[in-house]
């Protein structure tokens, strides 16, 4: 074991509204039966590493309960395992965490009690699948202090949401940027980072004295000119969920079977916590069409081109188009569900209609009743 990983899991984004209300980016559901932490978590896990920290902060009671138990990812063991960390507030310390860099600052011991050379940083809200073992190999082979994972911007991705690098022939960092208002360039952070621990630790300590607490403009940013910092071309699947766009966009991709089956089919697989139910029920004059329908759903309309989560009903006559249905919503008879977002437990009455467009999904927040 070559290196430990740390998921920065605490993060809040206002740009996904009501979806981020009450749970962290890190816990919000995908793909029918995953949630955005089970993707950086699976890797690390998948790539050998066996101990994995990963740091909670806002509305993290989801995030806890999902990670109650670390044998579904292989990392319930006895040496190493899996860490999950919260701000620490005592008599003498009544600090949250102030930024990336801090969090990890403030449990530090995890990585002075480590042995392992690298450490792998991952941020908790992306849909990917990595071997992060290239990536070590890659940042040995240019023999890098820090190497950071970027992926060239798609169509319709609003790069100055982003980390914006450029890079000179031999993939070395030049300049990179943090949101910027004028992007120079549209080769994006993919927020993963390689470390060699004890720099890591060195970098933490120097910049916690001048009150400096985030780990991209503080650290890289920063130290760019000192540092080696290489970058890791990615071009595989990559989403990031920062906006309600590209978490919307994310689920439809899983209705593609190529993306679906890299998750759930073609070794090694993403883990998630199972929930022990039955499979999603079809009554008769049911249909579906192009859908992703969660265990213990029973369906009595017609579905198109929508995932469906765990337990969700639809009444009769009624119909569901390129939507997201999320844990435990009721949907009545007669409805009609189009182009939107619907948050766990939210009660649709008979003869309602829910319409937004696939440019502009409308959001129904958690536990809403119409």
């Amino acid at each position: 074991m070559r290196a430990i990983g740390i998921i920065l899991a605490g993060g809040h984004n206002e740009r996904l509204g009501e979806l981020t209300e009450l749970r962290a980016t890190s816990a919000i559901p995908v793909g029918s039966g995953y949630r955005s932490l089970d993707f950086p978590l699976s890797n690390m896990s998948n790539s050998g590493i066996g101990k994995v920290a990963v740091i909670t902060q806002y509305n993290s009671r989801s995030l806890h309960d999902h990670l109650s138990s670390a044998k579904w990812w292989d990392l319930g063991r006895k040496q190493g395992g899996l860490f999950i960390f919260s701000p620490y507030l005592s008599s003498t310390s009544s600090f949250w965490f102030r930024g990336t860099a801090d969090s990890i600052y403030q449990n530090i011991t995890y990585l002075k009690r480590s042995n392992e050379t690298y450490v792998v940083i991952a941020s908790g809200n992306g849909v990917y699948k990595m071997d992060y073992n290239d990536l070590i190999n890659y940042h040995i082979q240019k023999d890098a202090d820090v190497t950071i994972v970027y992926a060239q911007a798609q169509d319709g991705d609003d790069v100055r949401q982003y980390g914006v690098m450029e890079f000179d022939e031999f993939e070395r960092l030049t300049d990179l940027e943090e949101k910027p208002l004028e992007p120079q360039s549209d080769l994006i952070s993919m927020g993963i980072y390689v470390i060699q621990r004890t720099l890591l630790i060195k970098l933490l300590e120097a910049i916690q004295s001048e009150e400096r607490y985030d780990l991209v403009k503080d650290i890289f940013i920063r130290y760019r000119k000192k540092l080696r910092i290489y970058g890791y071309h990615y071009t595989g699947y990559w989403k990031s969920l920062n906006s309600i766009k590209a978490y919307y966009d994310c689920n439809m991709d899983f209705l593609k079977k190529d993306i679906r089956d890299m998750f759930t089919k073609n070794t090694p697989f993403i883990a998630t916590k199972p929930k022990d139910e039955p499979p999603g029920k079809y009554n008769s004059g049911a249909q579906a069409k192009d859908a992703l329908v969660g265990s213990g759903s029973i369906i009595n309309g017609y579905i198109e081109h929508s995932v469906l989560f765990r337990r969700v009903f639809t009444g009769e006559n009624s119909a569901i188009k390129n939507s997201i249905i999320m844990e435990g919503s009721y949907i009545g008879n007669n409805c009609l569900v189009e182009n939107a977002v619907l948050d766990k437990e939210v009660v649709l009455s008979d003869g309602k209609q829910v319409r937004g467009s696939q440019d502009n999904p409308l959001i129904v927040a958690k536990s809403t009743v119409l």
